[in-house]
């Protein structure tokens, strides 16, 4: 195992203290223990740190031309994604996470090694911009730092850093827009790349049917697609997923998961590197057990109180409080949308088989629908029996047809992440929309276009553009998106228009 490279001076001192952390959790990613992480972190920062030294000599000793090469960061990630290839053929690959074995295998990871002009336009791209310019662009959109902080690392004026990522962020998306002229592409793409220049300039341009399913099936056009965008939050997907290819979603992910597991203390920067002083992990883990017992009690609270008052003395209650409890313990988060949501009431004349059992409509034997204490006896009536308070038995209403149809097309997919379109077909004529559905499987929606995405626990809503909003009676509305998964990555179900069911298929 190589020793990591003594700092030359103070500034490379720096450069390996903001670079450890992110080469550390990248190779975490990519292995399949912390042993063989930090031994691909030593290695591949060792190279890495190699490639920027000469790279820096060659421009001292030559012309002043810049080299063409990756900002510090994103050239030491791809240092790993290297060292992970090497160890894979000398026979090492039994340490790698074993969907990067499958990844390294592929056509995917190939385009790095490929014909330059085939190789990923993000890449490209940020190859193409001044160093000071890539540097600013890394780290205030894939590593997500404070803008000042960005700032003070790259000796900025704080006032001017927004203009500045402005300004390179639109020649970045200039370098990817010339890079994909450039790339090989067959006539269909050629046909659609200047309009897909067009309709990305504006979150409010109009995105033809057409193209948009030209995207849903064509992993190039969409790639470039996602560099092009700058509105909607998809650049830092587009950066990590062109520079360092596989596990770009969960690299992007490792400052909420480091947050969660209370990793702060060990950053090479030290506990207050980002701001928070040295305690600040102790205070929140307090307050956050605080939160917690405090949950626990409220939750005790609601339970006795719904003991006491659909149950108090009352033989038929037994079952009652298992019914409370699932409610307090396990609340559904998505209600019932649309009509005929209601749960279906129970036949008419069927009677109990149980005196202990509640009734179909969560009311103990015998109770009126008036209410929980309206019934003046307080014993359950007996089994097979009625009570004379009783409301006559609800029948169920015959079902609505559909007023929408829902087609779900998963256009690609890869190890983490995968691009989907979903069409909605309207029987009625709409002012305006919203879609809701449900990923079952812990996917996370990263990017939509032709619609607005909001996304709580599994549940996704996407509401239209201003462009279009109106769709007449037996249109159809459609929008794309990129999400991640892990394990399974099932179709949406429970697909809503407006509140009200569509059938699928």
């Amino acid at each position: 195992m190589p020793d990591l490279p003594a700092p030359q001076d103070a500034t490379e001192a720096a450069l390996f203290s903001e670079c450890w952390d992110a080469v550390l959790s990248y190779a975490d990613l990519c292995t399949a223990g912390s042993t063989a992480a930090a031994q691909l972190a030593r290695e591949a920062f060792a190279h890495g740190i190699r490639a920027v030294r000469e790279a820096e000599a060659s421009t001292v000793r030559g012309t002043g031309r810049r080299s063409s090469r990756l900002p510090r960061i994103p050239l030491l990630l791809a240092a790993v994604r290297t060292t992970a290839a090497d160890w894979e053929d000398i026979g090492q690959g039994h340490r790698l996470d074993p969907d990067l074995r499958l990844w390294l295998h592929s056509d995917k990871a190939a385009r790095y090694t490929g014909p330059p002009l085939s190789r990923p336009i993000a890449l490209r791209g940020l190859r193409d911009l001044q160093q000071a310019d890539a540097e600013l662009l890394w780290l205030a959109e894939a590593e997500s730092l404070p803008l000042p902080l960005v700032a003070r690392r790259l000796g900025l004026d704080p006032a001017t850093a927004a203009d500045e990522l402005a300004q390179v962020r639109r020649l970045f998306r200039d370098r990817c827009h010339r890079n994909h002229l450039d790339s090989p592409m067959d006539a269909e793409c050629r046909s659609y790349a200047r309009l897909l220049d067009a309709v990305t300039r504006s979150p409010a341009a109009d995105t033809p049917d057409d193209l948009s399913r030209h995207l849903a099936v064509c992993v190039q056009c969409a790639e470039a697609a996602s560099c092009l965008r700058l509105h909607g939050g998809g650049l830092p997907v587009a950066l990590t997923g062109g520079i360092i290819g596989w596990g770009g979603l969960a690299y992007l992910e490792r400052p909420r998961r480091a947050a969660e597991a209370r990793l702060g203390p060990g950053r090479p920067d030290g506990p207050g590197a980002d701001g928070a002083p040295a305690g600040a992990s102790d205070r929140a883990r307090v307050v956050r057990n605080r939160l917690m017992v405090a949950a626990v009690l409220v939750s005790g609270i609601a339970l006795a109180v719904s003991l006491t008052q659909f149950g108090g003395a009352e033989k038929g209650s037994a079952a009652r409080p298992d019914a409370d409890r699932r409610a307090v313990a396990d609340p559904d988060p998505y209600p019932p949308e649309g009509p005929g949501a209601a749960p279906p009431a129970s036949a008419p004349g069927a009677a109990s088989t149980d005196a202990h059992e509640p009734s179909a409509d969560g009311r103990a034997p015998g109770r009126s629908a008036t209410g929980p204490h309206s019934d003046p006896d307080p014993d359950p009536e007996p089994q097979g029996s009625t009570s004379a308070t009783a409301s006559p038995p609800r029948t169920t209403a015959p079902a609505e047809p559909a007023v929408c149809h829902a087609t779900y097309d998963l256009g690609n997919q890869w190890p983490d992440g995968f691009q989907a379109t979903l069409t909605v077909t309207t029987a009625e004529p709409l002012e305006s929309w919203r879609v809701a559905f449900t990923f079952r499987d812990g996917q996370r929606v990263t990017q939509m276009w032709d619609a607005r995405a909001s996304q709580q626990g599994s549940r996704v809503t996407a509401t239209p553009a201003d462009y279009n909003k109106r769709v007449p009676a037996g249109g159809k509305l459609a929008f794309g998106f990129l999400a991640s998964w892990t394990g399974e990555n099932s179709p949406p179900t429970d697909v809503t228009l407006n509140g009200r069911s569509c059938a699928s298929g």
